[in-house]
């Protein structure tokens, strides 16, 4: 399950409440499946699987720690370790996507957890180690609290969703449904229309765009993902990947095309989204990350969706300055303006070369 492995000095046994914890990565994958499964605050990020896709599509190297206590797993933390030209060594948990971090069962796993995979960053010659939380968990370590996750929590049945959406998303959405708009439904069969959308809005907005192959793996993982897409006169112009974990779908990309917007193709996107996660029984709705106080914030929170804190934790090299890869860094600023000026063909073949190397 490693190809970065622990190696024999990154094994000892660690005391902790008097009980020894074991950190290794080579562990059973269904034992670490299932405690991903049975544990409070897993997430599907937290599975093995998305490790294999990470390191087929990027080819990144990457270890699955797990922390055992009496010969069971008490806690897993998967990593990727990066090493590029312009952002240098460091390793993530998890990258590309919005959740990860330490899973463990007390603070004795997750001091575990943590020592391992600090040691095994230093190895790789790491600059820093991320770990994604959604809460503190070592009050040593420098964090982030610069995002959130927009969540809602979901009615019973659509009638009751849509009373309770404000009546501005109402009567948006009533207008989109009288533009000729269609929403369709499916799987790798809708992977064209995505992208098509998805690449057209990350060169809009000075973003590499990842590799078509990133969502081909997704959705043929067994992660439990699916494509809504919104066409206009046979056209793609608004479209998402969603997935589900137990009672949470959550929406890690979406797009619309910004010329779609008098006709409220991404409110019509949002809405079948919901809906269709309601009449699966899904209680809970994951927008997915936003910057609070800017457009998506904004977008997110007219559904009734809540912020809830993410924390982004880090261990530093020579107790260094925390990285900061984000596009409003203002040393990027020139190369957004740029690559916003590119050929939509050129941006697209381009991107994952770039964006391999920003998690």
């Amino acid at each position: 399950m490693s190809t970065a492995g622990l190696g024999a000095a990154a094994r000892p046994a660690v005391t902790a409440a008097g009980s020894p914890v074991v950190v290794r990565d080579d562990a059973p994958r269904e034992a670490c499946e299932t405690y991903v499964a049975t544990h409070q605050a897993g997430s599907s990020y937290h599975r093995p699987v998305w490790l294999d896709v990470i390191g087929r599509v990027f080819r990144h190297d990457t270890t699955y720690l797990a922390a055992e206590r009496g010969g069971r797993v008490a806690g897993v933390l998967p990593l990727a370790f990066f090493s590029s030209r312009l952002f240098g060594r460091f390793a993530v948990s998890v990258p590309f996507v919005n959740y990860g971090g330490v899973l463990a069962d007390d603070p004795g796993a997750e001091r575990a957890l943590l020592e391992a995979a600090i040691a095994a960053a230093a190895r790789a010659g790491s600059a820093h180690l991320e770990l994604r939380h959604s809460r503190q968990h070592f009050p040593e370590l420098p964090a982030r609290r610069h995002k959130v996750a927009m969540t809602l929590r979901l009615e019973s049945s659509a009638d009751e969703q849509w009373r309770r959406l404000d009546r501005k998303v109402r009567n948006q959405v009533r207008k989109a449904e009288k533009s000729g708009l269609e929403v369709r439904r499916g799987g790798r069969d809708l992977l064209d229309a995505f992208y098509e959308v998805f690449a057209r809005n990350m060169r809009d907005l000075g973003t590499p765009v990842y590799g078509r192959r990133w969502f081909d793996e997704v959705l043929a993982a067994p992660v439990d993902a699916r494509v809504f897409a919104v066409f206009h006169a046979g056209r793609p112009v608004a479209a998402s990947l969603v997935h589900r974990f137990r009672q949470t779908v959550e929406v890690p990309w979406a797009s619309a095309l910004r010329e779609s917007n008098p006709l409220c193709a991404n409110v019509l996107l949002y809405w079948r989204m919901l809906t269709a996660a309601i009449d699966e029984g899904v209680t809970r709705f994951d927008f997915g990350r936003s910057t609070p106080g800017e457009g998506t914030f904004q977008f997110k929170k007219q559904w009734g969706a809540e912020p809830e804190e993410l924390v982004w934790e880090y261990w530093t090299a020579a107790g260094g300055p925390l990285p900061d890869m984000s596009p409003k860094n203002p040393k990027f600023s020139a190369a957004i303006r740029a690559w916003q000026r590119l050929p939509v063909r050129v941006a697209t073949a381009l991107g994952p070369h770039v964006v391999r190397n920003i998690p």
